[in-house]
């Protein structure tokens, strides 16, 4: 688990198809550039989840095989609670996976050696500097306007949950001025 509502794996196999049900899933992040096979997308539309896939080859050396505006569109779709609760999965959720949530953890302002420390955590003896070098380089400042038209509002009775909701579209985004 990442945090209350997303979620991280390696590709779920069939025998998985119990456990994904028990976690409630509207959505799984997709982060390999294979299509979803066909009986995990029966299993998908059989219980309404959405698939978003992101195809993200998994090379080992080349700083550039993660596209930046790939993860920021992942990290779109991650960000937005209506497609919680959500899984991101890669094929071993090591480096893609990792990558993202490195991304997010950027996003919700972790220091760089925490979201290093994580990556390491899933990552194992299988630490890739290129995807270290790409997390540190990740300008989560891309999101600054999708991040404007969405609010944080903690909902419940002693809940220390937090939502994102979208505001009216229409309206002119809050600028913050100084005196």
């Amino acid at each position: 688990m990442v945090e209350e509502g997303v979620y991280r794996s390696g590709f779920p196999e069939p025998s998985n198809f119990g456990f994904l049900l028990a976690l409630n899933l509207k959505s799984i992040i997709y982060l390999c550039p294979e299509p979803y096979p066909e009986e995990h997308c029966k299993f998908l539309q059989s219980q309404n989840i959405r698939l978003f896939h992101f195809g993200i080859e998994g090379r080992k050396k080349h700083l550039s095989c993660i596209p930046g505006d790939v993860i920021t569109n992942a990290l779109r779709i991650l960000i937005d609670v209506r497609n919680h609760p959500v899984l991101i999965h890669c094929k071993h959720g090591k480096h893609r996976t990792g990558c993202l949530v490195g991304c997010l953890r950027k996003l919700q302002n972790w220091c760089l050696s925490t979201v290093f420390e994580e990556y390491r955590h899933f990552a194992g003896s299988k630490v890739r500097i290129t995807d270290m070098a790409f997390m540190e380089s990740y300008d989560v400042m891309c999101l600054r306007q999708c991040l404007h038209s969405l609010i944080y509002q903690y909902q419940g009775y002693g809940s220390n949950k937090r939502r994102l909701h979208y505001e009216d579209e229409n309206l002119p985004i809050p600028r913050i001025r100084s005196s």
